[in-house]
């Protein structure tokens, strides 16, 4: 029950928080704030199909994996080697990170492991295979090729630690 009231108040600040710079943006200028609005209005109608298929996905997903493969494949007890098949898969998803953080919160409560789902999060937003060929034509193959692979080793550094903390 404490954990809801927590995530309950968390939201509540976040909103507070938000709303409070909203007022803020307002008064100090009124049209760019409309501007501003209307613009993040359109993206999120343009992104929304994008959202809910990805939802209904996950929901697919979890509903069909039975939760022992999840603990046997990204459990505690798989340490390491399940936070590495997270990281790879990680790396090659393509989701916004807006939808990996509801994701991560299933997969948790299906029994995945706290360092494989940071090994998730954090190569889902560090390393971007899909994101290759653009990154190759703009920073070069040395580049795109160091970055990616520090990312990955960043990742799972980042994983290690949050399985010993938390």
């Amino acid at each position: 029950m404490s954990e809801f009231i927590n995530s309950y108040l968390t939201v509540l600040i976040i909103n507070l928080i938000a709303i409070a710079w909203l007022i803020f943006s307002i008064i100090k200028n009124k049209k760019k704030t409309g501007e501003s609005l209307k613009i993040a209005l359109k993206t999120f109608i343009k992104t929304l199909p994008m959202i809910i298929i990805i939802i209904i996905f996950i929901g697919f997903l979890l509903g069909f994996l039975p939760r022992d493969m999840i603990t046997n494949i990204i459990g505690q007890q798989t340490g390491i080697p399940g936070a590495l098949v997270t990281a790879v898969l990680g790396s090659v998803l393509f989701i916004p990170a807006l939808i990996s953080f509801p994701l991560a919160s299933s997969l948790l409560s299906g029994g995945a492991s706290i360092m494989s789902v940071a090994s998730f999060i954090t190569t889902l937003t560090m390393v971007g295979i899909v994101t290759l060929p653009v990154e190759l034509k703009e920073m070069g193959r040395k580049m795109t090729i160091l970055r990616n692979l520090f990312s990955f080793i960043f990742a799972i550094i980042i994983a290690l630690i949050m399985g010993v903390i938390l």
